[in-house]
């Protein structure tokens, strides 16, 4: 595909995003589900007019990055040390009832014990980045609910890592080595460390000076590229990349420079990253595969649902939150994505899962994805 085709395929990205999006404001619901059904209609469900090419794909990267930065940047700190043991709790139930839902399941409907075991793995990892956008949108993201659901996103990523190191130990040599998980958390814990202790110093002197470098809008490019480091090196210590990027929002929150970096950000981000990632999850999500798909996928993709409902939702209530905040803490963590569909590709290539079992999380992500946008409005309505 050349230049130009790109060229177009954006161009056209763009006004279904904004043109969609405000229909479906209009209508009463967040302006991603509008982005998201329009990303459905032009990508290769329906018109096939958006082939999501690298390029493409590229800036939607672009954007979930950005947007989990703005969460970062619009986190209310106090707020977030508050939710540090409820966020854990609520990621470690939303992380153990999907999963052994999801394994139960599988066994029951004749699967082996150890695609049974990956089916459950897949059910565990929460995609934070619709439900954020969702949330900004409705000015719910500062809220305990919305901070909670941030941190225990965080959580639940490493979690799944730690998942994820767990079942290929299990298919390759029949058992885990305690080594392999040390590793892990050692990781994650000296990317937190440094992160914390060493970025936050170290943000604070690079924005104060690109201050000094009278060029336009230097401040604005030092706090991105910093954005960018920090989802390079998260990638770097196997963390999800948004995860690094939502920690260099509060950092940089945490500085002089914050509203202007913020107002500056989400005129860049809204006008051409975000836009593009959420109408790519619409151009992703092939929903001629539901066509396809069996009994056991719509029950797994079920199970996906009222896993992270139950799970999360149990987690925040015992935590003293209020049951309808309880409620919409389990609705905020349902999406299923990247690495849902990364644990998937893993089982894919381990040769436990065929082509056709494969399609069983691609349903449940193209589910999980679709029905959020509406739960959320609802569960929100019902304060």
């Amino acid at each position: 595909m050349g230049a130009v085709d790109v060229f177009l395929e954006l161009a056209l990205i763009l006004v279904i995003a904004k043109l969609f999006g405000y229909l479906t404001v209009r209508l009463g619901f967040p302006a991603a589900l509008g982005q998201l059904v329009g990303g459905i209609i032009v990508g290769p469900s329906l018109l096939d007019l958006v082939a999501y090419d690298e390029g493409v794909k590229l800036l939607a990267d672009l954007g979930v990055v950005m947007l989990l930065f703005l969460a970062g940047l619009e986190t209310d700190i106090e707020e977030f040390k508050h939710v540090g043991v409820p966020a854990f709790i609520v990621a470690s139930l939303g992380v153990l009832v999907p999963f052994v839902l999801g394994y139960l399941a599988a066994m029951a409907w004749g699967y082996s014990n150890v695609q049974s075991l990956f089916l459950g793995g897949v059910l565990t990892a929460t995609s934070v980045g619709l439900t954020t956008s969702i949330l900004m949108e409705m000015k719910k993201l500062r809220t305990r609910v919305g901070t909670t659901i941030l941190a225990a996103a965080v959580v639940d990523d490493i979690l799944g890592i730690i998942m994820l190191t767990i079942l290929v130990g299990v298919n390759t040599r029949g058992s885990v080595y305690a080594r392999d998980l040390l590793i892990i958390l050692s990781e994650v814990g000296v990317y937190f460390i440094l992160g914390l202790l060493v970025g936050h110093p170290a943000v604070k002197r690079a924005l104060k000076a690109s201050e000094k470098i009278t060029l336009p809008e230097t401040v604005t490019a030092m706090a991105i590229a910093i954005m960018l480091i920090f989802a390079y090196l998260a990638e770097r210590f196997q963390i999800a990349g948004i995860t690094g990027a939502y920690l260099a929002g509060i950092l940089v929150a945490g500085t002089d420079e914050a509203k202007k970096v913020t107002n500056k950000t989400m005129t860049i981000g809204y006008s051409l990253f975000i836009p593009i990632f959420l109408v790519s999850i619409g151009v992703e999500s092939n929903v001629r595969v539901l066509t396809h798909a069996g009994s056991f996928a719509l029950v797994y993709a079920l199970l996906a649902v009222a896993g992270k409902v139950f799970g999360c939702g149990f987690g925040a209530f015992v935590s003293k939150f209020k049951p309808v905040e309880s409620f919409q803490v389990g609705i905020g963590m349902i999406p299923r994505m990247e690495i849902a569909l990364i644990m998937a590709n893993v089982a894919l290539d381990e040769g436990v899962f065929t082509s056709g079992l494969f399609s069983i999380p691609v349903t449940m992500v193209l589910v999980t994805t679709i029905v959020t946008p509406f739960l959320l409005k609802w569960a929100f309505s019902r304060e």
